[in-house]
């Protein structure tokens, strides 16, 4: 059973919510690492707790939201083995586990549909990495690290 680790501030609570039982519906295993309500939060306070648990192998993937995206994923991409990929539509979602690896997505909450964001989980989570010419590639992304 693949294992998803979820996290998101306040701007994405409502949208994390829906999604979190689309997961658990589709039979996959989740830890829901925050936050709990829409009162105001800091997404990367969020981000580096999935992050964590992705970069110890607790989990197999991430799925992380804020209001645009961009900061909580930043901020899970500063964790060593984490490629977190902001996503959205399901195009890019599936480009970001075929050529990227990509372990973690993350939603922009304020800027997608439920159905859109839904289109991306299950892309992301049932693309496998394509590896070929892009292995190496993503090999270097740690590189600097």
């Amino acid at each position: 059973m693949i294992k998803i680790a979820i996290g998101c501030d306040h701007a994405a609570f409502q949208l994390k919510e829906k999604l979190k039982h689309y997961l658990i519906s589709k039979g996959y295993e989740t830890k829901d690492f925050g936050c709990y309500s829409e009162e105001r939060a800091d997404y990367p306070d969020f981000a580096h707790l999935v992050a964590k648990a992705v970069e110890n192998k607790e989990f197999d993937f991430g799925l992380l939201m804020c209001g645009s995206g961009n900061g909580i994923n930043m901020t899970a991409n500063k964790h060593k083995g984490v490629r977190s990929a902001l996503c959205w539509n399901a195009e890019i979602a599936a480009l970001a586990r075929l050529h990227n690896d990509a372990n973690i997505l993350t939603l922009p909450a304020r800027f997608l549909s439920e159905e859109e964001a839904k289109k991306c989980i299950d892309i992301f989570y049932t693309t496998t990495f394509e590896g070929g010419r892009h292995t190496d590639r993503v090999a270097k992304i740690s590189e600097g690290c």
